[in-house]
């Protein structure tokens, strides 16, 4: 692989990876400094096909209720790897529920980034 498609892969895992601790931490301004201000985010809900939020001030308002609605919320990379500008990360995803049970879903999200940012970061899980 040229170096120069090494470099654009590597940046764009870093800025995931960077996305991700930000999502640990439920820091969403950290998250979305990561993301460009006409990003798409499609999440896994609804079934079978997810909401799709686009724009950088409705996926924050989208992240900043689920961390209300989820404030255990945590996610395990599995397994990351990138060619050009998209990236795919494996991951669980876990939570406490209201009443104190541990729940966790594996899925797969897969980002375009370019010039450093998040354009765009599709969610699918499993069941």
């Amino acid at each position: 692989m040229c170096p120069a498609r090494l470099s654009k892969v590597e940046s764009a895992m870093r800025v995931v990876l960077a996305f991700n601790e930000a999502f640990n931490r439920h820091d969403v301004a950290g998250m979305m400094q990561m993301m460009s201000d006409d990003c798409v985010f499609e999440n896994t809900a609804p079934a079978p096909d997810g909401a799709t939020y686009a724009g950088k001030e409705t996926v924050t308002g989208f992240w900043q209720d689920f961390f209300r609605a989820s404030p255990q919320a945590h996610i395990d990379i599995e397994e990351i790897f990138g060619f050009g500008e998209r990236c795919v990360m494996r991951w669980c995803y876990r939570w406490v529920d209201a009443a104190g049970r541990e729940g966790h879903v594996r899925g797969v999200d897969v980002f375009r980034v370019w010039a450093g940012l998040i354009l765009e970061k599709f969610a699918y899980v499993k069941g």
